[in-house]
């Protein structure tokens, strides 16, 4: 049996451990909350290290990607530095493919005319691909950048802007401590809504997960929710909060889906190669032999 473990900085009340068979192929997946707890969250990559098959990095990434260049985050790199010889994986190799895909294959099928749609993407240099395929489909968006990274009253209208911005910004935010822009822990529970004017603009809200439930209002009356990891918790939150839909870009395993690194944990076992020669294309070729789609729940009916 193969294993993937997820390491979070994130709450170890998210948690979860699946056992599935994906073509033919047995696997054993798991999330490992740290709690914010940075000492652990480093040890377990050591410990871990040789004896699973992939290492995601879960609750923050190991880079942000503006253009065809790469910010990684310094104290993140540092921490998961005692993993040798297992591949570790943040999900960003799906945020590139995976996500394109969804908004692609979302707009060709007309469940979510983007063209027509009014978006706000909670963070571009988070959700590189998806904020590129966003633009190519030629409707309104907003991205959140400013807004909900940096608690600045300003969205970002033009996806040029973003990587003007990106260009100036990463490198200097790269630097700083992770905690300063991403709640980890027991803080990825708190509910802090700003800025309620821009999702009542928005028919589609999209990005992280955590980011929605963290800076959302109250009411998301008739809203798609385009996101990745969820939980059952979370999509009761949605439900009562009167979401008319919720669309999933990763599996759902027993009603519940992990997050972008540990189905890129996943699908960097399958591939077989050396992380270093994994290429856009491997993603895409085994996300289509697994016949991997949207995931669409209507929560309120319309």
């Amino acid at each position: 049996m193969r294993r993937v473990v997820s390491i979070s900085l994130g709450t170890s009340k998210r948690d979860k451990s699946v056992q599935t068979e994906i073509l033919g192929t047995p696997f054993q997946i798991d999330r490992i909350g740290t709690d914010g707890d940075r000492k652990r969250f480093a040890a377990l990559f050591s410990e871990l290290d040789g004896k699973v098959d992939a290492l995601g990095v879960g609750g923050c990434d190991l880079y942000l990607v503006i253009g065809d260049r790469e910010y990684p985050f310094r104290e993140i790199t540092q921490l998961v530095s005692g993993a040798k010889v297992t591949p570790v994986v943040d999900g960003s190799g799906l945020k590139h493919t995976l996500e394109r895909e969804t908004v692609q294959q979302l707009q060709c099928s007309g469940e979510v005319d983007f063209s027509k749609s009014k978006t706000l993407l909670m963070s571009a240099v988070d959700r590189y691909g998806m904020a590129q395929a966003l633009h190519q489909a030629g409707g309104q968006v907003v991205y959140g950048d400013l807004l909900f990274g940096l608690g600045l009253p300003l969205g970002v209208h033009q996806y040029r802007s973003v990587e003007q911005l990106g260009r100036i910004l990463l490198p200097i935010i790269t630097r700083l401590p992770l905690q300063w822009f991403y709640p980890t822990g027991e803080k990825q529970e708190e509910r802090k809504p700003k800025f309620g004017r821009m999702f009542e603009w928005a028919d589609v809200i999209a990005g992280d997960s955590l980011f929605i439930y963290r800076y959302a209002p109250d009411r998301l009356d008739g809203k798609t929710i385009l996101t990745q990891s969820v939980r059952k918790q979370n999509i009761d939150w949605l439900r009562s909060a009167g979401v008319h839909r919720l669309i999933t870009t990763t599996p759902v395993f027993q009603g519940e889906t992990f997050a972008t690194n540990v189905m890129e944990a996943l699908l960097v076992s399958l591939i077989g190669k050396p992380l270093a020669q994994v290429q856009p294309q491997d993603y895409l070729d085994w996300m289509a032999k697994l016949e991997w789609k949207p995931e669409i729940q209507v929560l309120n009916p319309k």
